[in-house]
């Protein structure tokens, strides 16, 4: 029976209300969402009515066949005993796929989300690429026409002018190779035709959102063709700065493709593709940044924590849910070392600050919308990616054809944004009131040389990379009659990127230029000189160069801000082949196997954060500083290069048997193994300082490549007279090195951890009727670390331990260290508090590692306490202690994730109006591996729904859709940043509600 129209009109006020909760004059996308939400109860109700009084009527039509590559020749995609997925280019626009990004909206198992520094995390399986440094692989491959591109902008440019995209879910040790651990993702273009096309769209939506595509087909001859297409997107921002009143997180970006076509002869054709992306705008790298603030200590012991000092035992913020009201805080930067530093080495000319040990954050507010943020700097974001690929294929016989693949690709892209998050207090005193003549604060302004004036810190970041990849592949696939076939072939790859990573903070360049660049006489007045010669420098003073350039135009060899630079080349090539014996008609074995030889090099530019040198007096020669530790005064030097290289064999093996069943037209049932492999690296070098002043905590420096053994069951089947497709399958991965990040010493570092990951998936696509459609896929994943493995948590460094304290290292010492608070509670018997920075040091110098150099005795009779040594007498070397993963689950890794899509289709004479609702959701799941409440984020939906109207004889289409219908804002994924700027959080979160209506034009 027909759904009631009292029922109907119910279920549209109740949209209408959910996007106008404060019932204001009902906006216009309003009475859009609420036609769609109509259309899908209509179609409900019609389907309801159809199925009760027509059921004789149900459609034989079978669902469209669907052509994949993903064994690299062509076939459907019910042959392929793979878990794969395909999508049309029209299936896209149905589903108002866009980017890569939206990919999991509409496959089992797969998860997404940016990351910290321009690149992502698609995850498949619970496996993905959680390791971010510039010498990692992905584990995902993601492919263009079937190349492998280690940097692409698949991921951030538009799909346009798309054949399909293919998502291989599971290792792929042979044809796709070497970091193909969870899965392929291949995006395939539309090849030139044999007639003459030519297709127009516009698109018009939220945020002032225009987006113009189009493509051009021409034949040329009867032997030559020649295909042009291109996509074109401009919008508003999403979030906004309310600090400077303007709009962020908006897009400018468009794309163009080439494809010129030449087939001679029957044996012969070849392809030369060229693409281009190019985007410039204030896209944000990173969402809000969230904090609990940790107020720090007010009691050791029976000991008071003077109030100036309490930041020296707060980590800046608590490990405390993101979802909290108290996540809105900011970090206590009382005991940041950049904060300290200038007022406790200055204090003795002049007050630099207006109080001591202030929090510039302290009146600092945040919005607890995640689309508002309040920061100084507007994001700047820039990418540009060129790809030229040519491509031929030779039959050689009527059975034989050999294949070429050339691929050159070129990244670049810059990206800069506020870097603290946080709009600072003014806290800068006077200089000129001191007898300063001006002094480094006239006025209680600072004026930095890239960042300009402020009365309060002010810090921005740059993240840029320069990515070049050529590779060739050649490959030789029969195609006998008989029950062997086979397919060989060979690979080289070279990669070569340059990763840089900048942060500007005025702080570092107050202290560069005014404690250690200053002079000892204060009568002098405090130095001003840009330390171009260490024999500049007198008295206990190091020299360290200051850029004097703008942000836009630094020479690059300034250490008055930070720089990570990472040099890495990779060259790898491989040897491949799998056999297909078609043991009878029904069972077919295919076995494959790849050799790689991956060799990286890698070479370390280790950071020169505030380090300088002085001049020995005696003998003239240049020497570390006292203070800093520096071995240079200007510049980064490049160490020695790191070579590493690895020789593997993965490879898979697959029985698949086509049977008859008394309740399905065809099925397959298969049973894989496969073997998969991704290199390991190195991790980026540390500051250059002398140990003989500070020595940093023992951390590796390399990683170990990762390995995975996948066995996987799986059915696929056609019902209903091929309208209905059934696919199905389990497994089971044992992972051994699975490489996951997080930032200490302000560097990426690799962990290495042993998993498994178990699970279950179903896709299904349903020809209702002649007209209804429904799509459906489920995904059931558990995963698990190993029992033994630990990591030390950089947000919980005592794990519980009551006895010990975090302590704020000082300004040379980027990470927190544990110590006793017996220990603690001493040093505030001595008159000089600022001596806790000692309690990670074994030199009497403050935040040094040093075991070769004897404890400073002084120091321990001052506290009246046997001497301590953090290295050996505090665990893990004073980091401190390690927690246990055992059975905690991977990262990004949802239990669940499920889509559901409605499609009906009414005709209307010569027109069809096709109304499609499309519903995805995923579990909770964590963002790192430790599986605590601040890691979890929670589950999330997302509702799409649209109308369509074509007109199929003059190719006309138009589109009204609503994406994200309930406008929710569900946090996607964290990061958590490093332990000298207070362990804050970035978070990555969905785009908003867009409302748009799309009209294109095919010729």
């Amino acid at each position: 029976m027909m759904m009631s129209l009292r029922k109907q009109k119910n279920l549209i006020a109740q949209a209408i209300r959910a996007t106008n909760p404060l019932n204001q004059t009902t906006p216009w996308y309003s009475a859009a969402i609420a036609c769609l939400v109509m259309s899908t109860v209509s179609t409900a109700a019609l389907a309801q009515e159809e199925q009760d009084t027509e059921r004789s009527s149900r459609s034989k039509q079978p669902i469209e066949e669907v052509t994949v590559t993903a064994q690299k020749i062509e076939e459907s995609i019910q042959d392929v005993p793979i878990a794969v997925s395909a999508l049309s280019g029209d299936s896209m626009d149905a589903l108002k796929i866009e980017r890569g990004e939206e990919l999991l909206r509409a496959i089992p198992n797969v998860n997404f989300s940016k990351s910290n520094f321009s690149t992502y995390n698609f995850s498949i399986r619970g496996v993905g690429t959680k390791a971010v440094s510039a010498a990692t692989d992905p584990a995902v491959a993601v492919s263009f026409n079937n190349a492998p591109l280690i940097r692409n902008r698949l991921f951030e440019q538009e799909f346009f002018d798309v054949e399909r995209v293919e998502v291989l879910r599971g290792p792929q040790g042979t044809l796709y190779g070497r970091n193909a651990t969870a899965g392929v993702v291949n995006m395939l273009p539309v090849m030139p035709e044999d007639e003459f096309s030519s297709e127009i769209k516009a698109e018009i939506g939220s945020y002032n959102s225009k987006r113009t595509s189009g493509m051009f087909n021409l034949p040329i001859g009867e032997t030559m063709g020649l295909r042009l297409s291109g996509a074109m997107t401009k919008r508003d921002g999403f979030d906004t700065n309310t600090y400077t009143d303007n709009d962020v997180n908006d897009r400018d970006l468009y794309s163009t493709r080439a494809i010129f076509e030449w087939e001679p002869s029957e044996t012969f054709s070849a392809n030369l593709i060229w693409q281009h992306f190019e985007e410039d705008d204030k896209r944000s790298r990173t969402g809000k940044q969230l904090c609990t603030t940790d107020p720090g200590v007010s009691m050791i012991g029976d000991v008071e924590v003077p109030e100036n000092f309490t930041g020296f035992f707060s980590q800046g913020c608590l490990p405390g849910s993101i979802y909290s009201d108290e996540a809105y805080g900011t970090t206590n930067a009382k005991g940041l070392a950049f904060v300290v530093a200038p007022q406790a080495l200055l204090q003795g000319y002049y007050p630099v600050m207006k109080e001591f040990l202030p929090n510039p954050y302290a009146n600092a507010e945040q919005s607890r919308d995640l689309r508002e943020i309040a920061t100084s700097f507007d994001p700047v974001f820039r990418a540009e990616n060129d790809l030229v690929q040519l491509n031929f294929a030779w039959e050689m016989s009527d059975t034989l054809t050999f294949y070429s693949q050339s691929t050159y690709a070129k990244d670049d892209y810059y990206s800069s944004q506020d870097y603290n998050r946080y709009v600072s207090d003014s806290i800068f005193s006077d200089s000129t009131e001191y007898g300063l003549d001006p002094g480094p604060t006239p006025n209680g302004i600072y004026t930095d040389p890239q960042l300009g004036p402020s009365d309060g810190v002010l810090a921005v970041d740059i993240s840029r990379s320069d990515n070049k990849q050529w590779s060739q592949e050649f490959r030789l696939q029969t195609s006998f009659d008989g029950p062997w076939n086979f397919v060989v072939g060979a690979n080289y790859l070279d990669f070569k990127t340059q990763d840089d990573y900048f942060v500007f903070n005025n702080m570092f360049s107050l202290i560069a230029e005014h404690v250690y660049n200053g002079v000892d006489d204060p009568e002098a007045g405090l130095g001003t000189e840009n330390c171009t010669d260490p024999q500049n420098i007198e008295g206990f003073q190091d020299c360290m160069y200051v850029d004097y350039n703008s942000l836009e135009n630094i020479d690059e060899e300034g250490h008055n801000y930070f720089l990570s630079r990472n040099l890495v080349e990779t060259r790898s090539w491989a040897i491949f082949g799998e056999t297909y014996w078609q043991i009878n008609n029904d069972v077919k074995l295919t076995t494959g196997l790849r050799y790689t030889n991956d060799r990286k090099r890698s070479t370390p530019v280790p950071s020169q954060l505030l380090l300088g040198t002085e001049t020995d007096n005696d003998t003239g020669e240049i020497v570390p500083g006292p203070a800093s530790g520096g071995l240079v005064y200007k510049g980064y030097p490049e160490g020695d290069a790191v070579t590493q290289s690895w020789k593997e064999y993965t490879g898979r093996a697959v029985l698949d048997w086509r049977t008859d069943t008394p309740f399905t037209d065809e099925t397959m049932l298969y049973l894989s193994f496969a073997h998969g492999y991704k290199g390991g690296g190195t991790n980026p070098p540390r500051a250059d300082i002398d140990p003989n002043v500070v020595q940093y905590q023992p951390l590796d420096e390399t990683f170990k490549p990762e390995f995975v053994n996948a066995i996987e069951i799986g059915t696929k089947n056609v019902l209903l007279d091929g309208s209905l497709t059934l696919n199905a399958n389990a497994f089971y991965y044992d992972y051994s090195d699975y490489q996951v990040s997080q930032i200490v010493d302000r560097i990426s570092l690799n962990e290495n951890f042993d998993a498994e990951s178990m699970g279950i998936e179903l896709e299904l696509a349903w020809q209702l009727t002649d007209n209804t459609r429904l799509d459906m896929n489920m995904g059931y994943l558990k995963t698990r670390i190993a029992d033994g493995e630990e990591s030390i948590d950089v947000m919980n460094r005592t794990q519980g331990h009551e006895d010990w304290l975090v302590v704020r290292p000082s300004l040379q010492v980027p990470s927190n260290c544990v110590a006793p608070k017996d220990v603690v509670e001493a040093t505030f018997a001595i008159p000089y508090p600022l001596m806790l920075w000692a309690l990670c040091d074994t030199t009497g110098r403050w935040g040094s590692f040093t075991p070769e150099i004897e404890s400073s005795q002084y120091f321990h009779e001052w506290l009246n306490i046997d001497p301590y040594n953090p290295l050996t007498d505090a665990p893990n070397g004073a980091r401190g202690f390690a927690a246990d993963l055992s059975g905690n689950e991977l990262p990004n890794a949802p239990r669940f994730t499920v889509n559901l899509g409605v499609e009906h289709t009414i005709p209307i004479e010569d027109w069809d109006l096709t109304l499609r609702t499309d519903y995805y959701r995923q579990s909770e799941s964590y963002a790192r591996v430790y599986n605590t409440e601040y890691d979890r984020l929670k589950a999330w939906s997302n509702l799409n729904a649209s109308v369509s109207l074509s007109h199929p004889n003059s190719e006309l289409y138009m589109q009204l859709y609503v994406k994200n219908i309930f406008d929710d804002a569900p946090i996607t994924d964290m990061f958590t940043n490093s332990d000298d700027s207070g362990l804050t959080t970035n978070v990555f979160t969905l785009e908003p509600r867009i409302v748009g209506f799309s009209i294109s034009k095919g010729f």
